[in-house]
């Protein structure tokens, strides 16, 4: 467990445009770890935590994509039932709301990775690691 980088990418609401992304990371041989999208009427937002974000980062801004980066929490943890509820209860213990959260795990994986916004990633840490 521990704090990484998010990327945040805004782009129109259009086909071809997560082709692109992906397009542009595997060029610049960036894998992806985790990726959420969500859209609106206009344009989709993307957020990925990648093994590169700094040079991530930089190709997107030099593209002019609109990117922003932020502080996650990247916790891979046991694929069993009540993980995430142990740690949402913790947060929850601590006045910690999670803002939002993405994760995917293989049915028969035994450890999953689990993403987590919220407002201040150094006191959850803390209080994930006590």
């Amino acid at each position: 467990m521990h704090i990484t980088k998010q990327l945040v990418i805004f782009l129109d609401n259009c086909p071809g445009m997560l082709a692109a992304v992906a397009d542009a990371l595997a060029e610049a041989n960036i894998n992806i770890y985790a990726i959420s999208t969500s859209d609106t009427v206009d344009h989709s937002v993307i957020r990925l935590v990648v093994s590169d974000p700094r040079k991530a980062l930089n190709l997107f801004e030099a593209r002019g994509t609109l990117v922003e980066d932020d502080d996650v929490l990247m916790i891979e943890g046991n694929n069993k039932p009540g993980s995430l509820a142990r740690i949402a209860h913790k947060l929850a213990a601590a006045k910690i709301n999670i803002e939002y959260a993405y994760c995917a795990t293989p049915p028969n994986a035994r450890k999953g990775l689990l993403i987590l916004r919220v407002r201040d990633a150094r006191k959850a840490l803390k209080v994930l690691n006590s």
